[in-house]
């Protein structure tokens, strides 16, 4: 017989599994160790033998999972101290053996959209302090999108840019009885993989996404000469950088850019949020747009580059370190992939 036997993929036949293999001859004591989300930062295993684990009731549902078994599974563990955590296994988390154990990490994302980003960093054994820079808010009138959307056939492309630009533009559009049947004869351009993921759940494909998550790579790389070419691009009503209209202008295009919606700064900060950050306690502050920096900045008045004088500053991308650099005198470190995994590979690098 097999000395050991690897399973992918097979936590919820598990229970059978270790049955047959019992009924077949393998010992009740043979080892069996379950790696769950192995080599992630939420990563937890849990190492046993056959016979525990058909005896304890109840077991939690690992999935993804790999499932070990053999005499290997036995090696880093010896078996007398299994019952650490719940009958007779033992559960591991190694979020404390990730670089972010034991920091304080302050995010300044808009609050309904924290909360992603915040268990990614809670997974990989940070505390998380949110801080909400940003408001989500629709635009001052709604009348220059409901133009555009009137007249859908007029346009070639249609540019989306964040995911708010996608989800705000959607729900306009559904709030006219019209869904995405009535974008058939229009190509989308989107700019990052959250705003096509976004646009996925809409029922609808991105006909072209640069290689960089950027606005400027869009202009770059577009895959077809633009002159004579008509625009849609429903953007923030406020604050976002002109540099893609005008690019496409220059070369030829019309571009028509309506406020889809707005963005803005929130009235009141947490004040335990801003006492933690004037107590010291704080090691890490990320921002994911100039926007955040800047209202991070409004909302704790002229000492914010003093407070962070001993905190960490992360930045989601180019635009945003440079707004860091204006306003707060440096950045510490920058996402190579402008996305939230890239925002916490950054943490990682230099925790």
């Amino acid at each position: 017989q097999m000395e050991t036997l690897i399973f992918l993929m097979a936590t919820r036949s598990l229970r059978y599994i270790a049955e047959e293999l019992l009924r077949q001859g393998r010992s009740p004591t043979e080892g069996l160790a379950i790696l769950q989300w192995a080599g992630q930062p939420q990563q937890q295993f849990w190492f046993g033998t056959l016979e525990t684990y058909l005896k304890t009731p109840h077991f939690p549902d690992m999935a993804p999972a790999v499932v070990v078994i053999g005499a290997i599974a036995q090696k880093r563990y010896p078996l007398a101290s299994l019952d650490l955590v719940f009958p007779e296994f033992l559960r591991i988390s190694p979020s404390s053996m990730s670089p972010l154990y034991g920091k304080t990490i302050l995010v300044t994302r808009a609050a309904a959209q924290a909360s992603e980003f915040t268990q990614q960093l809670i997974a990989a054994g940070a505390t998380v302090l949110e801080m909400p820079t940003l408001e989500i808010v629709p635009p001052s009138s709604w009348q220059p999108l409901d133009r555009a959307l009137a007249e859908l056939d007029t346009f070639d492309w249609l540019i989306l840019t964040s995911h708010n630009a996608v989800t705000f533009f959607m729900k306009r559009l559904h709030s006219h009885g019209k869904d995405s049947r009535a974008l058939a004869g229009l190509k989308i351009a989107v700019v990052g993989e959250k705003t096509a993921q976004t646009l996925s759940s809409y029922g609808l494909g991105a006909d072209f996404t640069p290689r960089e998550f950027v606005a400027d790579a869009l202009v770059v790389e577009f895959p077809e000469p633009v002159a004579g070419l008509r625009f849609l691009f429903p953007r923030v009503e406020k604050g976002g950088r002109p540099v893609l209209g005008e690019a496409f202008t220059a070369a030829g295009a019309e571009v028509v850019e309506v406020p889809a919606y707005n963005s803005c700064c929130p009235q009141t900060v947490d004040a335990q949020v801003l006492g933690a950050l004037q107590a010291g306690q704080v090691d890490m502050v990320t921002f994911t747009s100039s926007k955040t920096v800047k209202h991070f900045c409004q909302l704790v008045g002229p000492q914010a580059a003093e407070l962070l004088q001993n905190v960490q500053i992360a930045s989601i991308g180019p635009q945003t370190s440079q707004t860091c650099r204006e306003l707060l005198g440096r950045v510490d470190t920058e996402a190579t992939e402008h996305t939230l995994e890239g925002l916490l590979q950054a943490l990682l690098r230099i925790a």
